[in-house]
């Protein structure tokens, strides 16, 4: 080794490691946003399917709120703030008639606590799923 070069080592590792840092950051936090975009597009699809199975619009929306909440605490995602819309108007018509259920739920995944500590702002992740009715069963 050249003297010159003496102390380069420990600079160049000085350097090296925030940007490793940083770059295992944005790892982790798109890991956590695609499995939370993964967890909401199943919660919609069991709401909706529950939704589906009820006999009245108002059952409808309390069963697929219960359902999609239940699976999300049973999931432990970690969301700011939820949303879940359920729209089941069609359900209100006489048997006979084609009906669905509409699902939409988001979830604010917060990036503070993975990307950089006190990293501001969420994103939104939203999923929508709509499940048909059978025509012809009683209402």
């Amino acid at each position: 080794m050249r003297s010159d070069e003496r102390g380069h080592a420990a600079t160049e590792l000085a350097l090296i490691v925030p940007v490793l840092m940083l770059l295992f950051g944005v790892v982790v936090g798109g890991a956590r946003v695609w499995l939370a975009r993964a967890g909401v597009e199943q919660m919609a699809a069991a709401a909706a399917r529950a939704g589906s199975l009820a006999r009245s619009p108002a059952e409808a929306v309390a069963h697929s709120r219960e359902l999609a909440l239940a699976q999300a605490a049973g999931d432990g995602m970690r969301c700011g703030e939820w949303g879940i819309e359920v729209d089941a108007r069609t359900l209100a018509g006489p048997p006979g008639t084609p009906a669905q259920i509409d699902v939409v739920v988001s979830c604010d995944v917060p990036l503070a606590d993975v990307i950089v500590p006190g990293w501001p702002g969420a994103i939104t992740v939203t999923a929508r799923a709509v499940a048909v009715v059978d025509t012809y069963r009683g209402r």
